[in-house]
């Protein structure tokens, strides 16, 4: 289910999936095959990793890779649920060709 809630986002942030819900800035962004994509991608990652966990490795991951390139954009475009999601969001076959735990093969790249 696509939500539209405009005052929840931090800058140029204009979506976010929080199971079982994807919330966008705009109405016209429920549109957006690609931001939509994008954002099913990690739903499936949420549902794959029992939801709560996910959050937990997601937050984990990026303190860790703030730490690594001392930059917190950097380190979110390097999470390996976000590199997933970028490499895969413009295929909208993905998520049916998608292995379980596809994020894991870009934990290390």
């Amino acid at each position: 289910m696509v939500v539209v809630f405009r005052h929840f986002f931090y800058k140029n942030y204009v979506g976010l999936s929080l199971w079982p819900f994807i919330i966008v800035k705009e109405r016209h962004l429920k549109k957006d095959t690609v931001l939509i994509n994008h954002e099913r991608i990690h739903l499936k990652q949420q549902q794959e990793l029992l939801i709560l966990p996910f959050y937990f490795l997601y937050v984990a991951e990026w303190l860790l890779r703030i730490v690594l390139y001392l930059n917190a954009y950097r380190a979110y475009q390097n999470i390996s649920f976000e590199r997933e999601a970028y490499a895969n969001e413009h295929d909208p076959y993905y998520l049916s060709t998608r292995k379980a735990f596809g994020f894991l093969d870009y934990l290390f790249r």
